[in-house]
């Protein structure tokens, strides 16, 4: 597929590729807002990335040695999990949310379903340090990380010496999932004129602009805000949103906006995985809708559709599947390096 847009080399926008085996070309899509992460404070190489890359693969960041950060974002999952509601971590541990989708990151302020992390950077530390998820301490990780020859060696290869710190993986991470932009859907070819819906997605289309695109802003497919779209509260989880973070009652139930692109990959649906199906959140915004103070305003107007323009709707949402981002073999588990 043509490629239409400018790339980000070493935080200045370039018009050409990679013009150094050491540099990297961040590529920005035609059409698409200025990414929001500061590349300046975090240079991007191809060897940091790939360091980054290893990491993210390699359990060695969770306490036991059994948990990476692969195992709730598979990379054909576009990178989130789709056996289970709710992320499994370290001991078999359950918790109380669905893993979110990685991509796109270079254009998000804010991270988590509640916005606990404000800098990508940082982002990894969360999960390695969380008690049911890898249960770590990113000292100990340094510390298992200089015992390895593996590490040593790819950290002097990312840096020209062998120094291994917290703040180097952490942003060698980063690296890594900033590099995760997903942009060649058919919808993306539409954009582009470079390909046409068929009549049932042009409806979809249509439909999705009046109902669905106050959130879901185009081209990212998120207003990256955080709303209250109308589902009760688990009962048992008892999850009150952004409100844990802000202490805030304004922000009660509300939960960042997730990106529409490669959905159908993204399955099981909302913060905590309740719906298995799209026609099960499309039910969800046509009769499910639960009333409260802090609703997301447009919903407080229902939202009428029939059996046919649901499908129409779903159809819409099946052309932002990206299938070269999901299936890059840039993007996977790194069989030359382990």
């Amino acid at each position: 597929m043509k490629k239409i847009g400018v790339v980000i080399l070493m935080g200045f926008i370039v018009l050409s590729g990679y013009n150094s085996i050491d540099k990297y070309s961040f590529y920005v899509p035609k059409n698409w807002p200025k990414p929001i992460y500061d590349f300046s404070k975090n240079p991007l190489s191809e060897d940091k990335i790939m360091l980054g890359r290893v990491l993210f693969y390699d359990p060695i960041l969770s306490r036991d040695s059994t948990i990476s950060c692969a195992n709730c974002h598979s990379p054909y999952s576009a990178f989130t999990h789709i056996d289970h509601d709710l992320s499994h971590g370290i001991d078999n541990e359950i918790g109380t949310r669905n893993a979110p989708s990685l991509m796109n990151l270079a254009w998000q302020s804010s991270f988590m379903w509640d916005g606990a992390v404000n800098h990508l950077d940082m982002q990894a530390l969360a999960p390695i340090s969380n008690p049911i998820e890898m249960d770590e301490k990113i000292n100990h990780v340094v510390s298992k990380l200089q015992s390895s020859k593996l590490y040593t060696n790819l950290f002097y290869k990312a840096f020209s010496d062998s120094s291994i710190t917290g703040e180097r993986l952490l942003k060698c991470i980063s690296q890594f999932m900033v590099t995760l932009v997903s942009y060649q859907s058919k919808y993306d070819s539409v954009i582009n004129k470079e390909a046409l819906f068929s009549q049932q997605e042009e409806n979809g289309y249509r439909l999705f602009k009046k109902n669905c695109a106050s959130c879901h802003k185009e081209p990212l497919f998120t207003n990256n805000q955080f709303e209250n779209n109308g589902l009760p509260m688990d009962t048992f989880l008892k999850d009150v949103g952004r409100m844990a973070v802000t202490q805030d009652s304004a922000n009660y139930l509300q939960f960042k906006v997730p990106t529409l692109r490669n959905i159908e990959y993204s399955y099981p649906y909302m913060h905590d995985g309740r719906f298995k199906k799209l026609s099960d959140v499309l039910k969800h915004y046509t009769t499910g809708i639960h009333s409260s103070k802090t609703l997301f305003k447009q919903l407080n107007n229902p939202i009428v559709l029939s059996s046919n323009e649901r499908v129409d709707i779903i159809a819409f949402l099946l052309t932002l599947s990206d299938k070269e981002f999901v299936f890059s073999q840039k993007y996977n588990y790194p069989k030359n390096i382990f």
